[in-house]
């Protein structure tokens, strides 16, 4: 069956029904896609003659989907839209060299966002569309040409992974409540509140074993989903927490956040750019290029 083009059925029969299964009759669906009522009806009985069976119920002048309508409609209209979705993307591609890339948020606004000018001074006619996406996703389903993923290249499956840094993450207070709460040795750490990022809980149980400290009697505090709301967090005196360093710069250096001890936390896991096996293509390439450039300067 597989690219038999007796199972692929005409593009206009296609689009006459799904309009009429949106639209729940054939009247409004040709008003959609500029075709009489009774042109839609010889689309949609095409369409069926082709399946040898009967999509809608004709009940007098009126339709309505029947099961075999419906569940035809289910697996049909998702693949319509990817089909649009494609044709947009490429039409926009030849139009102007645009990317839409998916971020994690607080890398994009930390990392990505200040030097999207030196970007944009080497490549001017590159438009790139930025989201925010913290999981994995399918490439065949969502509308990205990229993202940008913390872990391993292998969480990924069919997608090329460039590596781009690894991080270190460090342990961060606000300076005044370091006064009010005195930290001489790690296992002071066991007694205050430590805060998370929710998809790292394990950070300080690792951080705390290697700085010799027994991690069994660690209690986890709140956690926080961005890391930039657990860098807030920390500014307003909730406890201390374990932060990448790159992502709170700012605040390292204006003196907000301060580093009780000085024992990064390294991991085998890594940033990486990852996109579709035959996705690099131009405008993609640019940026890899870039992005790969940007993260060997630090």
């Amino acid at each position: 069956m597989k690219n038999d083009p007796r199972w692929l059925p005409p593009m206009s029969a296609l689009t006459a029904f799904e309009a009429a299964a949106r639209h729940g009759g054939f009247s409004r669906a040709g008003e959609e896609i500029g075709l009489t009522q009774s042109a839609v009806s010889r689309q949609i009985a095409q369409l069926e003659a082709m399946l040898q069976t009967p999509l809608f119920d004709r009940i007098g002048r009126r339709v309505r989907l029947n099961e075999a309508g419906r569940a035809y409609a289910d697996e049909l209209l998702p693949a319509l839209d990817a089909i649009r979705r494609a044709t947009v993307r490429a039409s926009a591609k030849r139009q102007r060299r645009a990317l839409r890339i998916a971020t994690l948020p607080s890398f994009g606004m930390r990392w990505l966002a200040p030097r999207l000018p030196l970007l944009t001074a080497l490549h001017p006619d590159l438009v790139v569309d930025f989201a925010a996406r913290s999981e994995p996703f399918d490439f065949g389903h969502e509308d990205f040409d990229a993202a940008v993923h913390f872990g391993v290249a292998e969480e990924w499956p069919g997608a090329v992974a460039d590596f781009l840094f690894r991080e270190e993450a460090v342990p961060v207070c606000s300076p005044t409540w370091l006064a009010a709460h005195p930290l001489r040795d790690p296992a002071d750490l066991l007694t205050v509140p430590l805060l998370s990022q929710s998809s790292r809980r394990d950070a300080w149980p690792r951080w705390l074993a290697a700085a010799g400290v027994d991690a069994s009697k660690w209690e986890p505090g709140p956690a926080f989903e961005h890391f930039l709301m657990l860098a807030q967090a920390c500014a307003a005196g909730a406890g201390v927490a374990l932060i990448p360093s790159f992502l709170i710069q700012p605040e390292l250096e204006a003196g907000t956040l301060v580093v009780p001890f000085a024992r990064p936390l390294s991991t085998d896991q890594a940033y990486y750019l990852v996109y579709p096996q035959n996705g690099l293509d131009g405008p993609l390439r640019a940026f890899r290029d870039w992005m790969v450039d940007q993260a060997s300067d630090g």
